[in-house]
């Protein structure tokens, strides 16, 4: 039992039965759960957000299990510690038939060498291993180590999990914050829980923050809702700039424009920009979203997300916040096609496909002299000398005569182009040029 340290160490669970949330891993009747308490814990990787219990299982596992129990960080271990123990794995288990669980922290910092140094421990049993990681572990492990464990993902803990914990740390008299006597207001209480992001390190370690403040002031301690607020500001942002976060949360925003959700997308922005987040990877994405997913519906879209990577990079932050919020509503509200980002998906999928197929002698450049002679150009009709700028005539290669890849969609603009496009390939879509030198002036070039 812990006395000294931060409280968030202090409090760390003794038993399952104190341990808050994973109810879905560790609640009665679970699998896990049934394992950890029948001593036949398998290897595996623990792999959720900051602050959700996965070094603390770890720590109950040691306590509870008969085997022996070694624990690596990933940061200073190298290939030298992880064969060490391994070996006294084997030592172990000949002289004691004992066995030996080898817990490694940030397992995501693992390079593949130090990866691949565990895989034959684990799939012979040497080991029993257990890593815990906040990463994607499909990320940062390898699939040889993946297939040999079992994969358990943790969850944020509720508002309501972080309030027990922190109920229980303001009157825990031997661990926690008893002695002190604090008094915290309801809305105070709500404010650590809340915006703890899942987190119950963080929101211990806020309390902890609350309570010196509170006890700096004359009078009865009492954590008030301001006193909650000044602690909460004293943390930094919940966001990983370069891990799950910045990718998730990118998602998060691409999808919200994509399905008409300008609230959803300018809530996205703000966790990005309060998180640190360089503005310009957020208008990038914008312009993305705007040809992928708005397009030819409306043209303008795309003017408009430019005009906002532009403004950025002009003004900078904080006021760089306002042309991404114009940016970002405006192409959630937009009307919505995806036409073209197919069409060259198809268009790629078809090169690929047919290969270097050659341009037809009517399309090819006649700018030099000699090109004449070599029927280059011959037959070329020159659209604007038709009515409606108009004439029918094949531009791709004779083997894919019809293929078609735009098909514009029936939302905003794109209503037009589609009528538009029915217009002029009605009938004879792709005649050949020469066999309509009769409609009006050829023109090589």
């Amino acid at each position: 039992m812990r006395k000294e340290g931060p409280l968030a160490l202090r409090m760390r669970p003794r038993s399952l039965e104190e341990f808050a949330g994973q109810e879905h891993l560790l609640g009665q009747g679970k699998p896990l759960r049934r394992l950890i308490a029948a001593d036949r814990v398998p290897s595996m990787i623990l792999s959720g957000p900051p602050g959700t219990g996965k070094t603390t299982l770890a720590m109950l596992i040691a306590s509870t299990t008969r085997a022996a129990f070694i624990a690596l960080n990933a940061i200073a271990a190298g290939v030298k510690d992880i064969r060490a123990v391994i070996e006294q794995a084997r030592e172990r288990w000949a002289l004691e038939s004992r066995r030996t669980i080898l817990f490694v922290d940030e397992i995501h910092r693992f390079n593949k060498a130090q990866q691949d140094a565990l895989l034959a421990a684990v799939e012979q049993g040497t080991v029993i291993f257990i890593g815990a990681t906040t990463e994607n572990p499909f990320f940062y492990l390898n699939g040889p180590l993946l297939s040999r464990v079992r994969l358990f993902i943790f969850e944020p803990l509720t508002a309501g999990d972080i309030e027990k914990l922190l109920q229980q740390a303001l009157g825990d008299d031997e661990r926690g914050l008893g002695k002190l006597e604090l008094k915290i207001d309801p809305e105070a209480l709500r404010q650590l829980a809340g915006r703890a992001d899942g987190d119950a390190r963080a929101a211990l370690s806020a309390l902890e923050v609350a309570a010196a403040i509170a006890g700096d002031a004359d009078g009865p301690i009492t954590i008030t809702a301001e006193t909650a607020e000044e602690a909460l500001q004293s943390q930094g942002p919940g966001y990983d700039g370069t891990g799950d976060d910045h990718y998730d949360i990118a998602s998060a925003l691409i999808k919200s424009i994509r399905g008409s959700d300008p609230d959803a997308a300018l809530y996205w922005i703000a966790r990005m920009l309060k998180g640190g987040e360089d503005p310009l990877f957020i208008a990038r994405r914008l312009v993305i979203s705007a040809a992928e997913d708005i397009g030819n519906a409306d043209p303008q879209a795309l003017t408009v997300a430019v005009a906002a990577s532009q403004a950025v990079q002009l003004i900078g932050l904080p006021e760089g916040r306002i042309p991404l919020a114009q940016a970002a509503a405006y192409l959630a509200a937009a009307p919505k096609s995806n036409a073209a980002y197919k069409a060259i998906g198809e268009a790629m999928a078809e090169v690929e496909e047919s290969g270097r197929l050659p341009v037809p002698a009517h399309l090819r450049g006649t700018g030099y002299r000699g090109a004449a002679r070599l029927g280059l150009g011959k037959g070329y009709l020159y659209p604007h000398d038709y009515p409606g700028h108009f004439v029918k005539q094949r531009y791709l290669p004779q083997e894919l005569k019809g293929k078609r890849f735009y098909r514009p969609g029936g939302e905003g603009f794109e209503r037009q182009i589609s009528e538009r496009l029915k217009r002029f390939h009605s009938g004879n879509r792709q005649g050949d040029g020469e066999t309509n030198k009769d409609k009006g002036k050829n023109r090589s070039q």
